[in-house]
């Protein structure tokens, strides 16, 4: 088997006028062979950074979400009025800004519009403070529940968290790799728009760079995803900037985007992001946002929670989004979203603990 891999990192890996593309076929083929360590250890080094090297395109990333859709897990389709949004945020975390994704979520499920999201701990390269660590620091450990159990508590919350450790642990040996490297490999670039869940769907995404965006359509319209937001947001993620004007496509239809610039000014808010500090005053932030405090989180809060609203169609536009995220947070709705979510999750993990 390392031989046949042996051929694919060939292509990849011959140098700027003799690299070739992989098929979509074979992108997966390579991802499915590291994931089960078919390939030898030294391949797969070379391989991952030959590949960020030569870049990605938007077919091999298509088939690399193949093979994550065969190997990896899924949560399974609930009854909702709208398509479930699937948020894909980096792994690797946040180190400068505050994230403020996991008040969207309750926001939005507060609304009745069902998310899920995805990662791990703190990883490679960045080692940035992850969806898990917020959410523990909220009351809401994710880590001690098996797939079952995420389920049940998307199904009472319309909130779900694939934990890759534990719900995916084939991506766990690819870690060492990436620390190793030092560098993201196209994997990376892949997980923000792999979608673990096998009901209609709206996937949003965030990038950095304009050629990723690029290779995200291409990937999206090959697996015939039709409804999707992507965004330059903030360190990679789906979070909106407020310090310049957001830059997002749209779907329309499976071959029509439209471009969104938003800026934040014409909607009221302050051009300025929030700083990321200790993970203990950004938890405190995030209290203080659920209780109705006033304050710059609060203003980042409302500004994503507003679009995403809309975006959702939740709401006609993004004035009625703000004015219904505004509602929501100042009536206690949202604090008492993440009331609920602390009790989906600790008795489905006190149900786990008796069983053992």
């Amino acid at each position: 088997m390392s031989n046949a891999f042996r051929d694919l990192l060939k292509k990849v890996g011959s140098g700027n006028h003799t690299a070739e593309n992989l098929t979509r076929a074979e992108a997966a083929t390579a991802t499915k062979m590291m994931l089960l360590g078919e390939a030898k250890p030294a391949q797969i080094g070379a391989f991952l950074i030959a590949h960020r090297i030569k870049r990605p395109t938007g077919e091999e990333l298509a088939g690399m979400l193949d093979a994550y859709d065969e190997l990896g897990p899924k949560l399974q389709p609930i009854a909702a009025a709208r398509p479930a949004m699937v948020l894909g945020l980096p792994y690797d975390g946040r180190t400068r800004t505050a994230p403020i994704s996991p008040v969207t979520a309750l926001l939005l499920a507060a609304a009745g519009q069902p998310v899920v999201m995805h990662g791990g701990d703190r990883l490679p390269t960045k080692y940035g403070l992850p969806l898990v660590d917020i959410w523990q620091g909220l009351g809401v450990d994710w880590t001690a529940l098996p797939l079952a159990k995420t389920q049940q508590v998307f199904e009472q919350t319309n909130i779900g968290l694939i934990y890759t450790p534990v719900h995916f642990p084939l991506t766990n040996t690819m870690w060492e790799y990436r620390d190793q490297l030092g560098k993201r490999p196209p994997l990376a670039t892949m997980e923000l728009i792999w979608c673990p869940y096998a009901g209609d769907t709206h996937l949003v995404a965030g990038f950095v760079h304009p050629p990723t965006e690029a290779m995200f359509q291409v990937a999206l319209e090959l697996r015939g995803v039709t409804k999707f937001t992507l965004v330059k947001g903030l360190e990679g993620s789906c979070d909106l900037p407020r310090d310049r004007t957001a830059i997002i496509a749209l779907s329309k239809t499976p071959q029509e985007i439209e471009r969104l610039l938003l800026s934040p000014h014409d909607y009221g808010f302050t051009t300025k992001n929030v700083s990321l500090g200790s993970t203990e005053e950004l938890l405190a932030e995030i209290q203080g946002v659920l209780v109705g405090e006033p304050g710059e989180l609060r203003q980042t809060a409302l500004w994503n929670g507003g679009f995403y609203l809309w975006r959702s169609g939740i709401c006609s536009d993004m004035r009625s989004g703000l004015a219904k995220a505004t509602e929501l947070l100042t009536n206690g709705a949202v604090a008492a979203k993440l009331q609920e979510l602390r009790q989906a999750v600790n008795s489905a993990a006190q149900t786990v603990g008796n069983r053992v």
